[in-house]
């Protein structure tokens, strides 16, 4: 929940042409409010722009919601759903993700949808239990088709905004892991399609780290993208 929609446009307007990097595909998640001005201002660019969150119904009586109808009619092509602040602070359960995760396909939307464990999952030992479950209700009901097309972030929930990040090794561990998840569900390779990106406090200074596992396709980051020189160093160090 950051900036208005002059701030919105004055950061892309920053980082236009900087964070366009060969092979890297830049999304720009932004608020509702800043949704119909960002689309706008990255015409002609290769940046892309996202929604934060989606209701599964296209219209009805759930004030305050926003639906895949009205993101597909701004423009906008991403969606993230699932990520750990909604699921803390907003109630969104692993049947709410399935459902949105629907309805971003109905509406032609690219799902980046959320899975990670607590701090008291991770000491449990029951990371890979928690991610499996996650993994495998998100993508109930979905065609091959449809799953080759997800984005999946792992956000360990205890490394989001406090500074501290997993390892690389242990972030590619657990997302190779969620990969053989969708390979059990569909088969090696629909899982070889399906973007991971790993999410927790990642920054310019250890970006280049979790790029060089095997496994970790990209990198989903919230205050340290916030600043147009940070977020160049971001797209620059996914090279």
């Amino acid at each position: 929940m950051f900036k208005t929609v002059p701030e919105a446009v004055a950061f892309v307007n920053e980082v236009k042409g900087k964070a366009e990097a060969s092979g890297v595909e830049s999304v720009i998640c932004a608020p509702f409010t800043n949704l119909p001005a960002l689309v706008e201002a990255v015409k002609g660019t290769s940046l892309k722009i996202g929604a934060q969150n989606l209701h599964w119904e296209d219209s009805g009586a759930y004030t305050g919601e926003i639906s895949g109808v009205m993101l597909k009619e701004l423009g906008v092509q991403y969606v993230i759903i699932g990520h750990s602040e909604r699921r803390a602070y907003f109630a969104e359960t692993d049947e709410t993700v399935n459902k949105k995760t629907h309805a971003a396909f109905k509406h032609g939307l690219i799902p980046i949808v959320c899975v990670g464990e607590k701090l008291e999952e991770r000491e449990a030992e029951q990371t890979k239990n928690v991610c499996r479950v996650q993994t495998e209700a998100l993508f109930q009901g979905l065609s091959a088709e449809q799953a080759a097309q997800v984005i999946i972030a792992y956000e360990p929930i205890w490394a989001i905004g406090t500074g501290k990040s997993s390892t690389a090794d242990d972030a590619n561990e657990v997302i190779g892991y969620i990969r053989s998840v969708v390979a059990g569900l569909y088969d090696q390779a629909t899982a070889d399609k399906v973007r991971i990106q790993y999410g927790g406090s990642v920054k310019p200074g250890n970006i280049r780290e979790f790029m060089a596992m095997p496994h970790i396709d990209g990198a989903l980051v919230g205050g340290a993208s916030l600043e147009p020189a940070s977020y160049v160093e971001l797209v620059q160090g996914a090279k």
